[in-house]
């Protein structure tokens, strides 16, 4: 078979560099006035006993109970110890896991840090993302039915005017975090379902993240929702470990502490002074505006991740037999700093910069096409049409034009759309792809791999550098776009080149 193999001609120019939406930057500290905290009108419940931790000796066998999402890496460096320590107390775990199975019963080798905050869990992972668990909850309903200032509330989002709800599941829906999430954070820091007003000190920043560049709800709820995703996938890889408070003093989150517990630690770490960030953390805080509106968060629980979460088997995004760029190494998925979920691929070009690509960015697997925007293709692989279940391809920078119809059943390797710089900020013309497992954006370079035609992407010391390795073979993500980030597509998910090959002549 003859495979037509394109020309390259990619010039030495930035062409390809993303970010998936203008997000805030966080201003120096003098800028950022802190306010107290709002006071809920809504009953609440009776606080729960806190588990109490000791002083343990180094290498002290400690009891853990594996929690969804959780990776060996990341237990390590919470517990700071070693993979190699953890698997030799727990031989029953192969040297291949990936994640550990909920309710997995550990032995964990500990050395003892000092300033460990709360060990009190506020609310469950499957609670903080967008995901199963959030598919029964209707924002709009739920706020309507309340006499708060959020319904009322109305504000130019994303290309057109939207209600406060609205907002909410604009931003839940492309940050992947859970609208229960938002709707509580803006309840419990301004009130928005029990008091019929905002304050007329509170207007511009309701959620008290006070910066010229976040004035107004919308830009308020967009910083709020980055600052979450970031503890949250920081300590899901294990690279959050301290938190500084406004005093300056130290806190160390509680190694068997979860995700979303360390991020909303975090997040109000950030807003408030010391003793407001004490109590927020506490039952009697956030916790119990949590339960006020929604009840007990951790009855039913179930755990989003399971063990051995194994990606599919993805092709390349674009066309056999062609060759594209990797321009960017794993990099924030939507928003900045965290997750680095997504990866950049550019097409061949005689220009640079942002420019019209009659190219085609591809299906990576078989799916149904659930969500399409101006930029955007959601590929749903389980095909129930809703993002929030089972594996999802995130595409970025899809043009308009030619854009596949929202709903269309396609195979692996079919076309989406063109690459471009429609949808967030892009220097050039490129397609952003990132994954999610049951609306959890899943980090590029982690136990569970991103893996194309088996390149496995690797992340560099800062986001976008890295590389994609198999076997020998290394390709270094460059904007540049040179030779050397050259990468032809085979159309296999396993890398085999035989089916571009010409026949042999008889």
């Amino acid at each position: 078979m003859k495979v037509k193999i394109v020309l390259i001609s990619f010039l030495l120019a930035l062409v390809a560099g993303c970010r998936p939406i203008p997000v805030v930057e966080s201003p120096p500290v003098d800028e950022i006035h802190l306010a107290p905290p709002a006071t809920s009108t809504l009953p609440g419940p009776t606080p729960t006993p806190l588990p109490e931790r000791t002083t343990y000796l180094p290498g002290e066998l400690v009891e853990y109970t594996a929690q969804t999402g959780d990776t060996l890496p990341a237990l390590a460096s919470r517990f700071n110890t070693t993979v190699e320590e953890i698997l030799a107390a727990n031989p029953i775990i192969p040297q291949s896991a990936s994640t550990m199975p909920p309710g997995l019963p550990l032995q964990i080798p500990i050395y003892y840090r000092s300033f460990w905050g709360t060990p009190f869990k506020i609310i469950p992972d499957s609670l903080f993302i967008n995901g199963p668990a959030a598919i029964d909850f209707d924002t709009i309903s739920f706020a309507g039915d309340t006499q708060g200032w959020i319904n009322n509330h109305r504000e130019y989002a994303l290309g057109r005017e939207r209600s406060g709800p609205e907002i909410i599941n604009l931003v839940a829906k492309n940050y992947s975090i859970s609208p229960r999430l938002l709707l509580a954070v803006s309840e419990y820091l301004a009130n928005a379902l029990s008091y019929p007003a905002l304050p007329e000190s509170s207007i511009d920043y309701p959620l008290r993240f006070r910066s010229p560049l976040s004035k107004g709800y919308y830009r308020q709820l967009l910083w709020a929702a980055n600052q979450l995703n970031i503890g949250y996938y920081q300590w899901r890889t294990g690279e959050l470990l301290e938190l500084e408070l406004s005093d300056g003093t130290l806190e160390r989150p509680d190694p068997w502490q979860n995700a979303a517990t360390v991020s909303l630690q975090r997040f109000f770490s950030l807003i408030m002074p010391v003793e407001q960030y004490r109590y927020a953390i506490s039952p009697e805080g956030f916790a119990s505006t949590w339960q006020k509106l929604y009840g007990d968060p951790w009855q039913g629980d179930q755990p989003h991740i399971p063990g051995s979460l194994a990606q599919p088997g993805f092709i390349l995004p674009y066309p056999a037999g062609e060759s594209w760029a990797y321009t960017g190494g794993p990099h924030t998925a939507w928003g900045n700093g965290a997750p680095a979920a997504a990866i950049d691929f550019a097409p061949a070009a005689d220009t640079s910069g942002c420019y019209v690509s009659n190219a085609w960015t591809t299906a990576m697997a078989d799916g149904l096409v659930a969500r399409t925007e101006p930029g955007i293709v959601i590929l749903d692989l389980d095909k129930d049409g809703d993002e929030r279940t089972g594996w999802v391809l995130f595409y970025l920078h899809v043009e308009t034009r030619d854009q596949i119809p929202e709903g269309s059943l396609v195979s692996a390797g079919d076309p989406l759309g063109h690459p471009s710089c429609e949808g967030g900020e892009a220097t050039g013309t490129h397609v952003h792809i990132a994954r999610k497992y049951n609306g959890e954006w899943i980090i590029a370079d982690s136990e569970v791999p991103f893996v194309m035609e088996g390149w496995r992407a690797v992340a560099g010391e800062r986001l976008y550098e890295g590389s994609l390795v198999r076997f020998e073979k290394t390709i270094t993500a460059c904007e540049c776009a040179t030779l050397d980030t050259i990468l032809t597509a085979t159309g296999n998910v396993d890398g085999r080149v035989e089916d571009l090959m010409p026949s042999p002549t008889p």
